[in-house]
């Protein structure tokens, strides 16, 4: 491990002059120890550390941006998810970060991503608040003592939750910023307390920096592998059922959130797992339950009355109540977190509009439209001013994380599907027989069975029935699920007029959205578009 000095020299040429203590990668223990004695959180009464993030409770996507400079700017997608910002004026808001640290006691942890030994990459995050710090721990790959004595970092994250921009001043939308800087290799977040944004600001920049620059597909999605080597992905945005559908006790988890696929197969960028916790049971998703313990964060959580027992229906802070947990609290775990080449893909959607069947396997044409389309109804709570479901397309199923441009995702994606021969299938984890207030959610053990009939072969030989407005391919027979299930038109809508009218409304939102993307796209591509169909 680096010596106190060391540190001290890194600190100053990043402009830190004068903290007042500077804590280094401290062990979990000391950190929930300095949290408590801070007043910044309690203990559960499974030993879980249960903090509060303040004012933001979810991603503030509108205030994060990344400064235009000779790297950026001719290669990054600039849209309106992805802002430009000047570099003038990020180095004076730098400053007025740094410079906030002075008096502070601060909490340096260096840490890696990418589990593929080709592709690791080092990262010195500060931040300010304990908590923060166990965070990064559980969330990023730890380093043994050795491999710290010559720590070099690649990318550096300074977190500030309690420094606030002066936006009349700064440049920046709100007081609260996440901005990266691909020209110096650093973030810098303030304002906002919400771990969130040290996690996805360092996926962003692997999004960026490891197709353009090394010809890997980054990917927003959970991964797993059977215990024969049959790797499979779950592409989806948040609230989908990534976390959970990869969380398989008969399968081995790679990781749940962000991942890479290279020559060598697919890997974990990560060492931890960021689950929601609402409605948990241990009942419904015992793995996810039983890693919350002594190590692991709850943000946002409230109790049962007069006791430290978590209530996971307690929605009076948040819906977007999260746990972080270092990835070794699950015990079916591959290590390190990497496995081959996937032979299933999954694109998870919670269509809240009733329209879409709980599962259709993709031609290829298909499964490209729907990864650039990316849709689903973004679950309450994930976002700021996000309070009901409300549809949306995030391109590659991970917009807000994506610097380049969907099509370069799209074609590192086609390319490997096509070579490596991957089964591609839309499920539906939202509702079914109507929309979000009428219909009834997807149960989950319907979902995992129809993931496991997919995994393990047996919808390979069963016969197909092709709705007509999506093109999407349902098969007629799934062991485990009612067959009453598979076709929402056919049986679980009792409207059949009501459904047509929702699904055509669903697939003219696809190929409005879907227009942007036109002059990108082939004819295979095009030819798998939905189409509204004319009702009585």
């Amino acid at each position: 491990m680096q010596n106190a000095k060391a540190i001290e020299t890194a600190l100053k040429n990043l402009g830190i002059e004068s903290p007042a203590a500077v804590r280094y990668n401290l062990l979990p223990e000391e950190l929930v120890e300095a949290t408590l004695c801070k007043d910044q959180g309690v203990l559960a009464d499974s030993g879980a550390l249960c903090v509060s993030t303040g004012k933001f409770t979810g991603r503030s996507p509108q205030d994060r941006f990344i400064v235009e400079d000779e790297v950026s700017k001719d290669r990054v997608d600039w849209n309106a998810i992805n802002k430009p910002f000047d570099a003038a004026a990020y180095d004076t808001l730098r400053a007025k970060l740094v410079k906030y640290y002075d008096g502070k006691e601060i909490y340096v942890r260096d840490v890696q991503a990418c589990a593929d030994p080709e592709y690791r990459t080092n990262i010195r995050i500060v931040t300010e608040y304990p908590w923060s710090n166990l965070f990064v721990y559980n969330m990023f790959l730890r380093m043994s003592e050795e491999e710290l004595e010559n720590f070099e970092a690649d990318w550096t994250v300074l977190n500030a939750p309690g420094f606030e921009a002066d936006v009349e001043i700064d440049g920046t939308r709100q007081p609260n910023f996440s901005i990266i800087n691909f020209a110096k290799k650093e973030v810098i977040v303030g304002g906002s307390g919400y771990t969130g944004e040290i996690k996805k600001g360092v996926f962003s920049v692997l999004n960026f920096e490891l197709p353009a620059f090394r010809d890997l597909l980054t990917m927003h999605c959970s991964a797993n592998v059977g215990k024969d080597g049959d790797a499979a992905v779950f592409f989806g945005l948040s609230g989908t059922g990534k976390t959970t559908l990869s969380a398989d006790p008969n399968r081995l988890l790679i990781g749940d959130d962000e991942h890479g696929w290279g020559e060598n197969g697919i890997f974990n960028f990560e060492g931890g797992c960021y689950a929601k916790t609402i409605d948990l049971t241990r009942e419904k998703e015992p793995e996810i339950f039983d890693a919350i313990k002594h190590g692991a964060i709850l943000e946002n959580i409230g109790f049962f009355p007069n006791t430290r027992t978590v209530d996971y229906e307690d929605s009076t802070v948040t819906l977007n109540t999260r746990v972080s947990y270092p990835i070794y609290h699950i015990d079916n775990i591959v290590e390190p977190s990497m496995a081959g080449h996937p032979k299933n893909i999954f694109f998870l959607t919670a269509d809240a509009f009733g329209a879409l069947p709980p599962i259709s396997k993709l031609t290829p044409g298909q499964a490209m439209y729907h990864f650039i389309s990316g849709y689903t109804a973004k679950v309450a709570g994930t976002e700021v001013g996000i309070d009901e479901p409300v549809k949306t397309f995030s391109a590659c199923f991970g917009a807000p994380f994506m610097p380049l441009h969907p099509t370069e995702y799209a074609r590192m994606l086609g390319e490997r599907m096509e070579k490596y021969g991957v089964n591609v299938w839309l499920i539906n984890t939202g509702w079914t027989g109507g929309p979000y207030g009428v219909g009834n959610r997807i149960k989950l053990k319907y979902t995992r069975a129809m993931i496991t009939d997919a995994l393990e072969g047996r919808l390979d030989n069963v016969e197909y029935e092709q709705e007509p407005v999506f093109g999407l391919h349902i098969p007629k027979e799934c062991p485990g699920v009612p067959s009453e299930l598979l076709n929402p038109r056919n049986t679980t809508w009792a409207d059949k007029d009501a459904y047509d009218r929702r699904a055509n409304k669903l697939a003219e939102a696809f190929i409005n959205n879907f227009r942007k993307f036109e002059e990108g796209a082939d004819e295979e591509m095009m030819a798998a578009a939905p189409r509204v169909i004319e009702t009585a």
